[in-house]
Parts: C-alpha cells; sequence; structure tokens
C-alpha cells in the first residue's frame, strides 16, 4: 500500500444511459466555461531544458545522415507537436533519432533525398494502418537482446562514419569501407576541426562531472549545448578555418518527390522505417513509463502509455515530417528522460519543446549558422558510442542472451537494420529451441531413496530418457522426483503419471518436489488422479460423488478437511503455530462482498495472519448511527483500527454484484425483508451515481460497461466516505497512520483495479497488470 495520487482535471462529455428498467440520467461535468488552458510552470521549464538539447541533435543527426541540415529541425517541431498532441506516451519525446541515422543514410544514398521523404510519409500511413489493428504491445515481444543490438549495431556504425567528419575527411558507404579507410585518414587529420571536435568530446563527458556549487549551477545547461556552444566559440576566438552550418533558405527547402527503383525495394525500405521508428519508440515508451513511476513524490499522476494511440501519433507525425521535408521520427530516450528529469507533468512540455525549434529554425539561423561541423560530427559520434552500453551488455549477458546480442550487432554493421534485426530474431529462436530442449535428467541412490532430478522444461523430446531414468527405479522402492522446471507438456505429463500410478500399485512410494525441495502434493492413489499439483486451479470435485444433496455436500467437506489434514496442514502448521503464540498483527483490514467467487487471499497473494477479513452483502460501511442494531461492521472497523491498529483499509468491489443489481431494481416501499433493511446502507451510492453533479467513475480509461458496473466502482467510493465518518478512522487519517484503498475486481476477466485518483468530481481505476506487480503500490485513493 503506497502514497496517494493527487487528483486529475474531470472529463466532460458524458452520454445518458438506461439499463433494464432503471432510466436515469448521467451526472454532468462541470460547464466548459469553466475549464482554462493552463501551462504548469514544470512544463515551460522542461520544454526548454529538452529544446536545450534537441536543438544541435537534430542538427547532428541530420549531419550524419547526409539529409538537409533543415531536415533535422522539420523532425524536432513535427515530434514536438504531432506526437505530443496526438501520441500516447505524456511524456515522451520524440524527434530525429540517433538509431535512425544509419537507415535514412542508406535510403537517401540509394534513393535520393525527396524519395527518402516520400518513403517517411509511406511509413507513417503503415503505422497508422498498424495501430488501427492494435498490434502496438506486439512489438514488445521482440527480444530486449535484439533492440539493444540493433540500436549498439546502429551505434558502432554511426561513430565509424562520424569519426572520419571529425579527422576532417569524408565518411564511407558502410561500416567496413570507413574500418579500411580509417589508417590513411588518421595519418592526414585536419588539425583545426580536429581540435573543436577534441574540445566538444571533452566538455560532453567532464560537463556532468563539474564540483562544487557553481558545478551545480552550470550542470543545468544540457552538456550537449555546451560542448558545441565551447566549440563555436573556440572557432569564432581563433578563427580557424573549419566548415559550418549553412542552413539555406526555406524557400529552397526541398519536399518529397515520388522515389523511383523496384516496387520490393521501395517496400522494403518503407518496411525497415516502420519497424525501426515502431519498435524504438514503443520500447522508448515503456522506459519513459518506468521512469516516471520511479519519481518519488510525483507532484501530479502522469496515465501510463496507451501504447496503440502513441503508434498513430509516431504515424501521423511521420506523414507530416515526409510532407514538410523533414527526417522520419521516432520516441527518443535521451530527451524523454532529460523530460521526465526535468518535472514535466503532462503533454504540453513536449509540444512547446517542438514550438521553440520551430521558432529557432527562422528566427535564429544566424547563431545556428556559426556551428561548426565538426563539433556536431563529434557530438553524433559520442552519441553512437554511448548506445553500445555496458549496463545493456551486462543485461543481455546476465539473461544468457550474448549469442543473440552478438549477432544482431554483427547483422547490423556488416549488413544493414534490417538484415542485422532478422538474423537476431533467427538466433534468438534457435537460443530459445536449444533451451526448451535442453533438459537434464539425472538418477541416484541416497540413503535408500531413489531421487530423479529433472532440470528444464518436461517436453516430449525429453520423454524417452525420463522414462528410461524412472523404470531404472526399483519395484517397491521409495522414490523421489524433483522437478525444476516451469513447463510440462502432454506427453511429459502423461508419462510421469502413468509411472506413478504403476509404481504405487506395485507397493512403492512417490513424492514429487519442485524447485529448492518444496514437496509438491499428490494423491496417493490413482482413483483422485485429476488433483494433480500441475492442474491449473479450478472449480471442481475429485472423487466418486455419493448420491442425495445432503451426502454430497457432506462428502464434499469431509474430503476437502481430509485433503488439508493430508496436504497443506504440514506446509502451514509452523507458520499458524508462530501466529497462535504472537497473535494475529494484519497489516490492513480488507472489507468486502460475501460472494464466493471473491477469493481475497488469492487475489491479494495474502497469507495466514495478512488480511483482516469482513465480508457482507454488498461491502457496505453503514454510516455511525445508522446500524440499527446491527454493529457488526462498526466492531470490525474499531477493533482493527484500535486494537489490531492496521495500517491501511481496502474497501473491495466486484462485476456483478448481487446487491448492487437488487439496488437499482429494488422498491423502497416494498416488504422490508432483512435484505432490503440491509441494502438501505447502499442507497448513499446509487443517489451519488445518479448526481448530476457528479461524473461518471472510469476504469482503465473507459466508461463502466453498464449501470450495474457504474453502481459497483461509485459504491467503492462511497464506502470510502461512509468509513471517514467513524471516529476510530478519522482519528488516524488525521495522524497520518491509516490509508485508505479502493478495489475493484472483474470477476469474468480475473482483473483487479485500484482506485488511483478520487475527488468530487473524477474517480479512476486503472488496471493492475503483471507488469505493474513492483509499483501497484501507486494505486492508492486520497485518504
Amino acid at each position: 500500500m503506497t502514497a496517494c495520487v493527487p487528483a486529475r482535471t474531470p472529463r466532460t462529455g458524458r452520454t445518458s444511459q438506461t439499463s433494464g428498467t432503471s432510466r436515469f440520467e448521467l451526472p454532468h461535468s462541470p460547464p466548459p466555461g469553466g475549464r482554462r488552458f493552463r501551462i504548469a510552470g514544470a512544463d515551460l521549464s522542461a520544454s526548454i531544458a529538452v529544446f536545450l538539447i534537441a536543438l544541435p541533435l537534430s542538427l547532428g543527426i541530420a549531419l550524419a545522415t547526409g539529409a538537409p541540415l533543415q531536415a533535422g529541425l522539420v523532425a524536432a517541431a513535427v515530434g514536438g507537436i504531432v506526437v505530443g498532441r496526438l501520441g500516447g506516451s505524456p511524456l515522451q519525446v520524440s524527434g530525429p533519432a540517433a538509431g535512425l541515422a544509419l537507415v535514412t543514410a542508406e535510403l537517401i544514398q540509394r534513393f535520393g533525398w525527396r524519395a527518402t521523404c516520400a518513403i517517411t510519409v509511406m511509413a507513417g500511413v503503415a503505422q497508422l494502418a498498424l495501430a488501427a489493428l492494435r498490434v502496438a504491445r506486439s512489438a514488445l515481444a521482440v527480444s530486449p537482446a535484439i533492440v539493444h543490438g540493433m540500436l549498439a549495431g546502429i551505434g558502432v556504425t554511426i561513430a565509424l562514419a562520424q569519426l572520419h567528419v571529425v579527422l576532417g575527411g569524408t565518411p564511407q558507404s558502410s561500416a567496413v569501407a570507413n574500418t579500411l579507410e580509417l589508417p590513411s585518414q588518421l595519418a592526414d587529420p585536419h588539425l583545426a576541426g580536429l581540435s573543436a571536435s577534441a574540445l566538444t568530446i571533452a566538455v560532453l563527458l567532464l560537463w556532468p562531472r563539474l564540483p562544487g556549487r557553481a558545478g551545480r549551477a552550470l550542470r543545468k545547461v544540457p552538456a550537449a549545448l555546451a560542448a558545441v556552444a565551447a566549440a563555436t566559440v573556440l572557432v569564432i576566438v581563433a578563427g580557424m578555418s573549419v566548415p559550418r552550418v549553412d542552413l539555406p533558405s526555406w524557400s529552397s527547402h526541398a519536399l518529397p518527390g515520388l522515389p523511383e527503383g523496384p516496387v520490393l525495394g521501395i517496400a522494403t525500405a518503407v518496411l525497415t522505417i516502420t519497424l525501426v521508428t515502431s519498435v524504438q519508440s514503443l520500447l522508448s515508451a515503456v522506459a519513459v513509463d518506468k521512469l516516471v513511476a520511479a519519481r518519488k513524490d510525483p507532484k501530479t499522476h502522469v496515465p501510463r502509455s496507451d501504447l496503440d494511440r502513441e503508434l498513430a501519433g509516431q504515424g501521423a507525425a511521420n506523414i507530416v515530417s515526409g510532407a514538410l521535408g523533414g527526417l522520419p521520427v521516432a520516441g527518443v530516450a535521451v530527451r524523454s528522460v532529460a523530460n521526465v528529469s526535468s518535472g514535466a507533468v503532462s503533454r504540453h512540455s513536449t509540444m512547446l519543446h517542438g514550438l521553440w525549434v520551430a521558432l529557432a529554425a527562422f528566427l535564429l539561423v544566424p547563431v545556428v549558422d556559426l556551428i561548426p561541423l565538426p563539433a556536431l560530427a563529434a557530438l553524433v559520434m559520442v552519441i553512437g558510442i554511448q548506445m553500445v552500453s555496458i549496463t545493456r551488455i551486462r543485461s543481455v549477458t546476465r539473461h544468457r542472451e550474448v549469442l543473440v546480442y552478438a549477432a544482431t550487432v554483427t547483422g547490423v554493421v556488416l549488413l544493414g537494420v534490417l538484415e542485422g534485426v532478422a538474423l537476431g530474431i533467427v538466433m534468438a529462436t534457435g537460443v530459445a529451441m536449444h533451451r526448451l530442449t535442453r533438459t537434464r535428467i539425472t538418477r541416484e541412490e541416497v540413503d535408500g531413496v531413489e531421487h530423479i532430478r529433472v532440470r528444464g522444461q518436461l517436453t516430449f523430446l525429453a520423454v524417452p530418457r525420463l522414462s528410461r531414468a524412472l523404470h531404472q527405479v526399483p519395484q517397491g522402492a521409495k522414490a523421489v522426483v524433483e522437478l525444476d522446471g516451469s513447463f510440462m507438456d502432454h506427453a511429459a505429463y502423461e508419462t510421469l503419471q502413468d509411472w506413478q500410478m504403476a509404481h504405487v500399485a506395485q507397493g512403492g512410494q512417490v513424492e514429487m518436489t519442485g524447485r529448492a525441495g518444496a514437496r509438491i502434493a499428490e494423491p496417493a492413489s490413482g482413483s483422485h488422479s485429476c488433483c494433480r499439483a500441475w492442474t491449473a486451479w479450478r472449480n471442481h470435485h475429485c472423487g466418486d460423488q455419493l448420491t442425495g444433496p445432503r451426502r454430497t455436500t457432506e462428502h464434499q467437506l469431509a474430503r476437502g478437511l481430509s485433503s488439508f489434514q493430508r496436504n497443506t496442514a504440514p506446509l502451514v502448521r509452523e507458520e499458524l503455530a508462530r501466529l497462535a503464540r504472537e497473535g494475529q498483527q494484519p497489516s490492513q483490514l480488507f472489507l468486502t462482498c460475501a460472494d464466493s467467487r471473491l477469493v481475497t487471499s488469492m487475489i491479494t497473494s495474502s497469507g495466514p495472519g495478512d488480511l483482516f477479513t469482513v465480508r457482507n452483502v454488498g461491502n457496505l460501511v453503514p454510516l455511525p448511527g445508522a446500524e440499527s442494531g446491527d454493529d457488526s461492521v462498526a466492531a470490525a472497523i474499531e477493533y482493527a483500527v484500535e486494537v489490531l491498529r492496521v495500517q491501511c483499509i481496502t474497501v473491495c468491489g466486484h462485476s456483478g454484484c448481487g446487491a448492487m443489481q437488487a439496488l437499482l431494481s429494488g422498491h423502497p416501499d416494498g416488504t422490508q425483508t432483512p435484505l432490503r433493511r440491509w441494502l438501505r446502507h447502499g442507497r448513499p451510492s446509487l443517489e451519488r451515481m445518479k448526481s448530476k453533479h457528479r461524473t461518471w467513475a472510469r476504469i482503465a480509461g473507459r466508461l463502466p460497461a453498464d449501470a450495474v458496473e457504474q453502481l459497483c466502482l461509485t459504491n467503492v467510493v462511497q464506502q470510502l466516505e461512509h468509513l471517514k465518518a467513524h471516529d476510530a478512522v478519522a482519528r488516524r487519517l488525521a495522524e497520518g497512520s491509516l490509508e485508505l484503498n479502493g478495489m475493484y475486481f472483474h470477476v469474468g476477466e480475473a482483473q483487479a483495479y485500484l482506485l488511483t485518483h478520487s475527488d468530487e468530481t473524477d474517480h479512476v481505476f486503472e488496471q493492475v497488470t503483471p507488469t505493474d506487480r513492483e509499483d501497484a503500490h501507486a494505486g492508492r485513493a486520497p485518504a
């Protein structure tokens, strides 16, 4: 459980709906006139910081590709404004990327600059089509080793090419040619250009390490800007004769033209631009999400990236950039990290940075024309070297994917980006198949017990060796089978099951264990073989059923208790004994519905002693004084808060709640049964939902599917308000020692949602995904 997330601006534009026989209007949002377009100060300062980094980088990347220098500024401005407005990652900064320099340079050499612009437009259209098909997350299936290898290969190629410019020469057409030409270039360097480049590199490397208070103040200026500015001053003061930036008049700016050449070659070019820009942008968006989640004491809530929308935004930007004569656009890591680190809170910072670039392209031309080209080449060369990340190499080494990484790097450097990625995919597939088929099966006897150890995945390919090892176990012996793997296919399962049943029938004993020797509970005989340790959890019953409802129920209860005593009790007895000695010390009060499908320990991954659970019909919290003789919920709250001193309280609703359906269809003037008298505590939730002064709660960025789901969500919010009315809760909240959480569990989807934002007009439930598990605590409702 974690820190609260501040409020967000409520959305507008709700419509009316009906549900069943109960018709009602959705609440209205505040009038449009009440909203103003505001730019936070943090966004303004962050946009300036990103602009100062983007300006020299855009020129340097354009220089590295052989494109007109203005093309880099066009791409930076379009990436900031278009992707900033339409993209799905609010804090990601897009523009010309070093990872695209090699691809773009090859296209310019092959098709020419104007045709490359047209190819960029077509790649943008392809990205829009992919976004419409909602395949953005498929890009994340690419092995990180391939992505890192692709970037490293591009970095090596860029660094080799720009090294020739640094030395005063001209880069060759390929990495191999650049390497072969390097000795002659080193023998005859251009000293003026080399001096400017050396100063650029020195400032780039030393600027982040400036010591003292003055150093901290200077480090606010981006290192890239400081390096290029220092080299520019040196060239001007020393009067060096080096080539400089020469931005031509915008009236002569080249626009796209139809590419000429074989259709297959053009299609391959479009595919290459599409894949590289898409994968880089999507992976960068995921990385930005991690950076935002790692912020300490966030000042505002930044929604997670919508990858399909981000892909559509990148496609729109590439269409506009190509049409205006700009470089291909992609999400870029360096500028995105700077944006997040500078404290940006919304997409306004990205859009403003694009605006500043556009203004600079028109108003700062005399200043830009002073920049020496060797300084830009040195800047891009350092970026290329940094793309070969030691941290990433350590990561792929730790995950045993060095071969995939090396194959991708080699392919990109020697063959090209698309060919290198294809080679990496082939290598990754081969490594995966090797791991899947590499299974070690050993057998040894220790103190009269036969031990069969299986290391790796059990597939049909390992069945012959598994069967040979199992049948070497003497008849009637005690055997322990240790399964150290995460996968077992049907053939291996049946081989193991059949042998176990036969061995037990011949008087032997079999014990299954998992990793680290943890025992896997197994039925003693084959009569109840449907309950296996690797059988997925489900609502099924094992064994023969007796006739008659009462006898069946008794039989199920007895079998369940017997299974617990035989299999589970030995595993939990020590922990329960400790809890019996020390008393219960739960961390939270979990208040939820009595619905049988809501298994609190399962959905919260909790164990004995973790939760103090209160269950009732509708997960209701009666207001103080409204209990009318039923003090059970209030007593549980008081005991949990005052005696057990829980740290937080969670109110959990769920989909398809019968209590909420009864509230929607109920008639207050009907016969007052015990159920109706209890459900009166839920009427404030119904009134809150029908209020015209409140908006509907949102769940994972969408409106609820129907009125029942909306009432289930609203009821969680309302019961949290009821909790605050209890004196014990109010005191602990005032002390800051208690937190409140709202939660919604969709039974059919097996999906949990946390209330991440709640104010008078807006309530947002966000999805908890497997990738969120380490920072799911970020979803706490404000107390």
